[in-house]
């Protein structure tokens, strides 16, 4: 039997030039599960991560907090969060000129609200899957993918600690609880960064038995971040 913990990343740094690296708020969310498993007495057998520099370095804020003595964690770029920002300007192309998505923001009584809609309103044409061939990366190639590196990481023994983003995280959950990606857009929205979702791999295959984990942060909701 082993054990996946998938972990969401800290929070990036939306807004920043380079959206890729964690803020000052995302290195402390991962020192803090890293100190809290280790309390627990969790030492992962292995930890792989995604491509990503927000995944590389979440890795660090954890070995960080919880002082484990590992090997490198190994990379799968199947862990990779699909490009959202490609996504996004399919369904609105003018925001390639980020300038003119800053004003659209700009303009909105709650901005983080607004953001939130257009994404959602790109993921939801995305997934219906009528236009594939207008995406680098189509949401079933995306699945796909996200499945595959789901299966060879149960193959390792063992605790292992996974750390990757919310879109492969809503599509593992979605599938083993629903047996579809039909939850996938009510669950990609509402997971915190530093986040644990806990998947058993057994002679009966594999289940989901936690999600969305954030006790580590809950002593100050400062911390408490989904974007």
């Amino acid at each position: 039997m082993s054990v996946l913990l998938l972990v969401r990343h800290g929070q990036a740094s939306f807004g920043a030039a380079d959206y890729d690296a964690l803020s000052e708020t995302g290195y402390e969310q991962s020192r803090l599960l890293g100190a809290a498993l280790a309390r627990r007495g969790i030492t992962p057998a292995a930890v792989l991560r995604g491509g990503m520099k927000r995944h590389e370095q979440t890795v660090a804020g954890l070995l960080d907090g919880a002082r484990w003595q590992l090997p490198p964690a190994q990379v799968d770029a199947d862990w990779d969060e699909f490009d959202g920002d490609g996504v996004l300007e399919v369904l609105r192309p003018e925001f390639r000129d980020r300038s003119v998505l800053a004003n659209h923001l700009a303009a909105a009584e709650h901005p983080g609200r607004a953001f939130q809609a257009f994404f959602e309103q790109a993921t939801d044409r995305w997934r219906a899957g009528a236009h594939e061939g207008e995406y680098a990366e189509s949401f079933r190639a995306f699945g796909s993918r996200v499945e595959a590196a789901l299966g060879r990481a149960a193959l390792l023994p063992g605790t292992v600690l996974v750390v990757t983003s919310g879109g492969p995280l809503a599509t593992v959950v979605s599938r083993l609880l629903a047996g579809d990606d039909s939850l996938w857009g009510r669950l990609n929205p509402v997971m915190a960064n530093s986040a644990v979702t806990k998947v058993v791999s057994g002679s009966r295959g594999m289940t989901c038995v936690s999600f969305n984990a954030h006790e580590h942060l809950e002593h100050d909701r400062e911390l408490l971040t989904y974007r």
